[in-house]
């Protein structure tokens, strides 16, 4: 039964991958991050370092994956650019140093990336679908 439920839960995964728009999956990427970043903090609060290198370099990957798909041509990338290789770089000293205040800036950051994201997606379905019925 377990094998069950856990079939079950991948293709319910897969499904909301395959079937999110482009928002939901950066919005996916700033969660994936913050949840890898907070399995880092573990690492190095127990003394897991492998466990802290390899969920640092899962959060690594998912900013690097957010840099390379940046629109450049989009005005706001030139800010984003930098605050992106800012994150990266905590994430590399938090790595190397086994520092949590370096993995703080690094989530406070993505953190805010996030929120401002979740709202931008709200705030776009408002715009498409209006507030919905009123009671």
């Amino acid at each position: 039964m377990t094998n069950q439920a856990y079939q079950a839960y991948q293709v319910y995964q897969d499904n909301s991958v395959n079937t999110a728009t482009p928002a939901e999956l950066t919005l996916m990427l700033y969660n994936g991050c913050l949840k890898f970043i907070k399995q880092a903090r573990k690492g190095i609060e127990t003394g897991n370092y492998e466990l802290k290198n390899t969920m640092i370099q899962k959060s690594q990957n998912i900013i690097r994956e957010l840099m390379l798909t940046l629109d450049q041509k989009a005005p706001i990338a030139n800010q984003m650019m930098p605050l992106y290789d800012f994150i990266n770089h905590s994430l590399v000293q938090a790595n190397l140093k086994n520092d949590l205040e370096e993995l703080k800036k690094a989530e406070e950051m993505v953190l805010d990336f996030r929120n401002t994201w979740k709202e931008v997606i709200k705030q776009e379905r408002i715009r498409q679908y209006g507030r919905g019925a009123k009671a």
